[in-house]
């Protein structure tokens, strides 16, 4: 099975591991044959498995303030912008389509949540946004 070399006290040995089962060894030492029991058995180690526990609340849509006069909306994930279905000054209502964020090779359709006039567009068709980035800011 294995050979090692140990040098104990300036006295050379060569150890040839024959067999093993349990905790019983069958090896050579210089060419003698011995037969060893070890005082514990050979435990084999496990390799750990991570196991993460489940969410405990289900992932909740990003809210808008209903109290404040402007309204921001950010960005839900890093993506790249591929359309804009509006322009400043345009009155929007809820469950508008504002634009197409692609994301990972999806696109996704991100709406209106509150109705309102579009003040300001942080983004351009193409550019490439981060999460929580502000895009589009209504009044």
């Amino acid at each position: 099975m294995k050979n090692f070399d140990f040098k104990i006290n300036q006295n050379s040995y060569k150890v040839k591991i024959v067999s093993q089962e349990n905790n019983k060894i069958a090896l050579e030492v210089n060419g003698t044959s011995y037969t060893v029991e070890m005082a514990k058995e050979v435990k084999t180690k496990k390799t750990p498995t991570l196991v993460r526990a489940a969410s405990k609340r289900p992932a909740e849509p990003i809210k808008v303030n209903p109290t404040s006069s402007k309204t921001k909306i950010v960005a839900p994930i890093p993506g790249t912008i591929l359309s804009l279905n509006i322009k400043v000054g345009d009155v929007i209502k809820v469950g508008d389509s504002l634009l197409i964020l692609e994301a990972m090779k999806m696109e996704n359709n991100i709406v209106a949540e509150k109705a309102g006039t579009v003040t300001t567009l942080n983004i351009a068709v193409g550019q490439q946004v981060l999460q929580n980035e502000i895009l589009i800011e209504l009044e």
